[in-house]
Parts: C-alpha cells; structure tokens; sequence
C-alpha cells in the first residue's frame, strides 16, 4: 500500500521510513507540510500519517484542507501535544487516529493496519483469503493451502492490493501508483514482470491473477472465474 508521512524530524521519519518499507508498503516522505498539501491535490494514497508542527503549514491546517476537498483518505496524526484539546481538534477535524509521542512502532503499525483495513473495505482482521490464498497482514505472510510461500516486498504489497478487493480489475497506472514512489522511476513493464513473477509463485492456488485485455488484472477464486 501506498503511504505519504508528513514528517519534519528526520530520525523519527527515517525510522518510520524504514519500518513500513520493510513490511512491504511504498511510502513518500515529505518534511514541509505545504508542498505535502500540494502532493495531496494529484496523489491517491491508502494512509497519512501527519505530524502537527510542521513548517510551511502545520498537520491540523493540511488535514483541514484535504477534508474540504473532501478527499476521504485515512489520516493518522502524530503529535507531541498530549493535551485532550488538541487530541480533540484532529478529531474534529477528521483525523481517523492519532499517536502521541513518542510512541512505539509496534503500535504505529497496528494503528496503520486497522486503517488501511477500513480503506480496503473494512475487513474486521488482519486476514484476507481468495480462494485457498491466506494473506495475513500482520505477520505479512501468505499460505496456499497448506503450503507458505515467500513472497518479496513488492510481490506481497501487489497480492495485497489484489487480494483486497477480489474480483475488481487495477490498472497498470493504479498498480505502479500503489508500487513504486516518486523516487522510484518505473514503467507498465515493471508491473507484467511482478505480476509474472507472482503468478509462478501462486501456480497451484484456487484463485489466479487474471488479465482482463486493455484495461488491467484482476484476483479471482476458480469458483468465481
């Protein structure tokens, strides 16, 4: 999934940075909350995650912005304020959730995951199947039948996407949207070589990755196709 952190404190941003890329997401970092409002207007995302002082303009003045354009996307507001008034205004203002600091990962992470759940589609657990495919996302691991298979940061990151919403078909654009950030240059080829390698690593599975001509991929169980 794709991520944008609005964050100024660059030890804190590089270990969140860190942290969700690791797990599998793409994230954008952007440390002046102007030009992250700016990115906002052109640029789908699954989550925000906002600080609140920021230079340029502060996270409660970008959060009030993005919910005037009434653009729905998940925010979750990380503050070092641990006054309830404060807490309260994001609230108000349409923060999802908020983190105060410091916080443990852990924590961030899980906050993220129920999150991006509700964005999905508003799966109570961590769990998404098609088929005899089993993603957890907690753990980021993923079984057909009773077999596990390894999966690469991209390769579960676009089975997630997939996965999420069976039977609906993504486009390359949407796909390299959710794959690859600003900083990583990639083409509609990039997506045919993780979508071919990910069929071979599900060869076998209830459910396929089905290729719906001049318009995308979709995931779909045997018993649906």
């Amino acid at each position: 999934m794709r991520i944008l952190l609005v964050e100024d404190t660059h030890d804190v941003g590089e270990a969140i940075v860190r942290r969700f890329e690791t797990i599998g997401h793409t994230v954008d970092w952007e440390t002046d909350g102007r030009a992250a409002s700016d990115i906002l207007d052109f640029t789908e995302y699954d989550l925000v995650i906002l600080d609140v002082m920021l230079p340029g303009l502060d996270g409660f003045a970008i959060l009030k912005r993005l919910r005037q354009s009434r653009n729905a996307v998940p925010v979750l507001v990380l503050t070092a304020r641990s006054e309830i008034d404060d807490r309260v205004s994001a609230l108000d203002l349409g923060a999802d959730d908020y983190l105060v600091k410091p916080f443990d990962f852990r924590e961030l992470e899980a906050r993220a995951r129920v999150l991006m759940r509700r964005r999905g589609g508003g799966e109570a657990t961590n769990i998404i199947a098609c088929g005899d495919i089993v993603l957890d996302r907690a753990n980021r691991s993923v079984r057909v039948g009773k077999r596990e298979v390894q999966l690469k940061r991209r390769e579960m990151t676009l089975l997630e996407i997939l996965a999420t919403r069976p039977g609906r078909v993504f486009s390359k654009d949407q796909l390299l949207d959710q794959l690859f950030g600003f900083d990583e240059p990639a083409g509609p080829n990039a997506i045919e070589l993780y979508v071919g390698r990910l069929r071979k690593k599900l060869e076998g599975a209830q459910a396929r990755i089905v290729t719906v001509r001049g318009l995308g991929y979709q995931l779909v169980a045997d018993v649906q196709a």
